[in-house]
């Protein structure tokens, strides 16, 4: 089951949390966890969130942090996990053993591969940019 699926109502999700029913409607008050909402107000939790509220217990209980301080802790976490994937697709453009761009025959400029986030077919070859000068021919001007 996709982790990212809310599907966990608030009694299910305090008991795999370890945690009252009344606890997670406060996390949900103060922005530590954000279920998602049926039509009737109720809410859902999905395993990631369950997860979350673990961690903020673990931090509470064992580390003795306060629930301002969990929250910019959850909020930088989730900060530096998207750095991280930046990072990532940024190597990913400057490996120089990779060419991002190259000539086709009639003198186009081509991606040598596709974006490196996106998912097709293995060889697939996209035009990305053609500079006008390659498109239209040279100017008089030229």
């Amino acid at each position: 089951m996709d982790e990212d699926a809310k599907v966990y109502v608030i009694s299910v999700a305090a008991q795999l949390a370890g945690m009252h029913p009344q606890t997670l409607r406060q996390y949900d008050r103060l922005g530590l966890v954000q279920p998602a909402r049926t039509r009737g107000r109720g809410r859902r939790y999905s395993m990631r969130d369950i997860q979350v509220l673990r961690e903020v217990q673990r931090l509470s209980q064992d580390e003795g942090v306060n629930l301002a301080g969990i929250k910019r802790i959850l909020e930088l976490e989730a900060e530096v996990r998207a750095a991280r994937r930046q990072v990532e697709f940024l190597r990913t453009l400057v490996d120089p053993g990779r060419r991002v761009f190259r000539a086709d025959p009639t003198g186009n400029v081509v991606a040598d591969r596709l974006h490196p986030l996106a998912e097709a077919a293995p060889n697939r070859r996209t035009v990305r940019w053609a500079p006008r000068q390659l498109t239209r021919g040279p100017s008089r001007t030229d």
